[in-house]
């Protein structure tokens, strides 16, 4: 396989919000910038890209299929609707938690500022990557972390069951930033790719893609 032609792919990206009240809510600092150039480099291949992105002020890729969400739960609700699919990458940096309660109204200051009660949301990498039917070939999930990377992202792929981990350090800028530096982690390799343009650490993505698909 010398291209992604005839596949279908899902892609997360951005981040997720959990809404506290019609003003307010809880989220993080992605900007989506390395899920959408993931996403745009494997349409450049041939692929069918659905890309369900939380919100960002980021341009949709060309041939690519964007669909928007907001929450978690709205994410792994379209990301099941989109399955069957060759690929699931989960890029995303999704809210671990939203409110337990969300206001129909702006809160009071008073209502919210003692405790605020939080559930936890689902885990939409671990829903997809151990589904027992229309499970995609190729589970990828991403690990951002401040310390201990590549241990942590190690952990994550055993507690996952996703078949690939792409782990990079975030205590800097990169969430906000145009550069990244990333390992690959697989239950036989570890792949270290140097720090470079988001735009580069897609392309070696999507090349890795195209050649694991071949062998399948």
């Amino acid at each position: 396989m010398t291209s992604l032609t005839g596949k279908k792919i899902i892609v997360t990206a951005g981040p997720t919000i959990e809404a506290l009240d019609p003003v307010r809510f809880l989220s993080n600092r992605s900007s989506g910038k390395q899920g959408y150039l993931i996403a745009e480099a494997l349409a450049h291949r041939g692929a069918d890209v659905r890309l369900v992105s939380g919100p960002v002020c980021l341009p949709c890729p060309f041939d690519v299929t964007r669909i928007e969400v907001e929450s978690a739960r709205e994410m792994l609700a379209v990301v099941e609707a989109e399955l069957p699919a060759d690929v699931f990458i989960a890029v995303a940096a999704v809210s671990d938690w939203r409110p337990a309660e969300t206001h129909a109204r702006k809160a009071e200051k008073s209502a919210v500022a003692t405790t605020l009660q939080l559930v936890e949301n689902p885990d939409i990498l671990h829903t997809i990557a151990t589904r027992k039917t229309d499970r995609p070939g190729l589970v990828i999930g991403f690990a951002a972390e401040t310390h201990d990377v590549r241990e942590r992202a190690r952990a994550k792929r055993r507690r996952k069951d996703c078949d690939w981990i792409i782990a990079n350090d975030v205590s800097g800028d990169v969430m906000g930033g145009d550069e990244n530096a990333v390992w690959l982690i697989s239950d036989h390799e570890e792949t270290v790719w140097p720090r470079t343009q988001k735009a580069g650490i897609a392309a070696l993505l999507a090349d890795r893609i195209v050649a694991a698909l071949s062998e399948m």
